[in-house]
């Protein structure tokens, strides 16, 4: 197959410029090694949309934040994805945190970044009454956000596909060459296909990509971040994003809401060599409970349903990586995206369009462009509402996930769009079954029970994520596939 352009990797990144370029005429395709898309850091990050301050002026994050910041309202409504303005601040506890805090208020005036302003102790007590009382002051910025990262990546992938995209998973790229002005890519499922163009959009992985086809080295660490997912019923213990003054390497532990009502508390900062070292570090764990305690010593750490780690792909350089090959024309990197890159995605992807463009003479626009289909959010319909989508499709009536009040219907959904799920945690990812306070023990087996289903395929077949994730292995004594503890729990969430 021959493509005019080939983007490697699905995350936010890789999606976003697979989705902006569907808007033109071009054949697309998007590359990913895992079984879904949002599989990486994507799925496992602070869900900031940062307001730009923090990055030096003049470089490539603080360009690409600025602008992309400002890109969000309109990006999230036309994905139907949630995303929610509730400002951030950076604390300070002494006099020389403090001089910090102004420093990063000068540099943000200096990457024209609006709604920024200092705060005294009685003003920040008065934004967060659970502060901690060491607490002198802080930088306040309003245009600070929180998304739905993996909801994004999910929507823009699908979004892309909605409009002529082609999503390959399962398919790592195993060799990259160029011949004749086109590509030829090789990827671990045996197919080859061609392409005019390369993005690569790799994450952790993108100097293993550039490394086979360019002389000009890359090198990309993978930094671990840990994390704590609270319950929802501590959602309410801060308003907004509350960083500490950062350090060398992170911007500290912060405290956050999400925007599903949860709290959310980390990350540390570790650079590693592993590039799947996802694994939580007793380490890891007792430095987030030590360190955020200076923002607030009211963190319930009993009310902690889930923690998770993720990797940030740092280049050696420190700065973005955003440019054509200098001995590879047509290979272009998005590389070293590390934070603040959910919240610079937009406008990067924006940028490459416009790379291509310089490429493509006459590009034309597609005139049937869509943007993606709205979800139906149960939980979130008032009671007539949810009668008429019930009326509808009986199976909006069947709650499947108590903890998030998730539908059959919805989860049907996610697995019949485009890009849609096709693993449990594909499925949670998308909907929501699982991500609440029992993290699936109850909703589990029925989700897979669900996709078999749907996808016409044996329960045994069902993986939770990427490739040897089976959930059933076998039949059981009584020569049931499901067993008796399956049965047991899909009673549990019956009754």
């Amino acid at each position: 197959m021959s493509y005019d352009v080939a983007v490697i990797g699905a995350g936010v990144i890789g999606s976003f410029v697979a989705r902006e370029l569907s808007r033109y005429d071009l054949s697309i395709a998007l590359i990913e090694k895992d079984s879904d898309v949002a599989n990486g850091t994507s799925k496992a990050n602070s869900a900031i949309v940062h307001a730009g301050y923090d990055a030096e002026e003049g470089t490539q994050k603080a360009k690409f934040n600025a602008k992309g910041n400002q890109m969000y309202d309109r990006v999230c409504k036309e994905l139907d994805v949630p995303f929610k303005r509730i400002g951030s601040l950076v604390i300070a506890t002494n006099e020389e945190e403090m001089e910090h805090v102004k420093m990063l208020y000068n540099r943000g005036i200096k990457n024209d970044i609006e709604g920024l302003k200092v705060l005294n102790q009685q003003e920040v007590r008065a934004l967060e009454p659970n502060i901690d009382e060491q607490v002198v002051g802080a930088l306040h910025a309003a245009t600070c956000g929180i998304v739905g990262p993996f909801e994004l990546t999910i929507a823009l992938a699908e979004n892309a596909v909605d409009n002529g995209a082609e999503l390959m998973l399962n398919s790592e790229v195993i060799n990259l060459t160029r011949e004749d002005g086109v590509f030829n890519i090789l990827l671990s499922n045996g197919k080859r296909i061609e392409a005019k163009y390369v993005i690569n959009a790799a994450g952790v992985y993108a100097d293993k990509i550039n490394n086979l086809i360019s002389n000009d080295k890359i090198e990309i660490i993978p930094r671990r971040g840990e994390y704590f997912v609270f319950d929802k019923e501590t959602g309410g213990l801060v308003n907004s994003v509350i960083f500490q003054c950062p350090t060398e390497i992170g911007k500290g532990v912060l405290v956050t809401p999400t925007v599903h009502g949860n709290m959310l508390v980390g990350p540390n900062a570790e650079n590693i060599q592993d590039k799947e070292g996802i694994d939580t570090t007793p380490e890891g764990i007792s430095f987030l409970r030590e360190k955020s305690t200076k923002t607030t010593k009211k963190i319930p750490f009993n009310k902690v349903i889930t923690s998770f780690a993720g990797l940030r792909a740092v280049a050696t350089s420190g700065d973005f990586i955003i440019r054509e090959s200098s001995d590879v024309e047509g290979f272009i990197n998005v590389a070293g995206i590390q934070s603040p890159g959910l919240s610079s995605a937009p406008a990067i992807a924006e940028h490459i369009v416009d790379m291509i463009k310089k490429k493509v003479l006459n590009l034309k626009e597609r005139e049937t462009f869509v943007n993606r289909r709205e979800q139906i959010r149960f939980m979130e319909l008032n009671d007539t509402e949810k009668q008429e989508v019930i009326n509808k499709d009986k199976r909006y009536g069947n709650i499947i996930c108590r903890c998030e009040w998730i539908s059959e219907g919805e989860i049907v959904d996610a697995i019949h769009r485009n890009a849609g799920a096709r693993t449990v945690d594909g499925v949670k990812r998308r909907v929501r079954p699982g991500m609440g306070r029992c993290q699936g023990g109850f909703c589990g087996p029925r989700v897979l029970e669900i996709l078999a289903r749907e996808l016409n395929v044996s329960p045994q077949e069902i993986l939770k994520s990427n490739e040897g994730s089976n959930i059933l292995s076998g039949e059981s004594k009584d020569n049931n596939l499901y067993g008796k503890a399956y049965e047991q729990v899909a009673a549990n969430t019956e009754e």
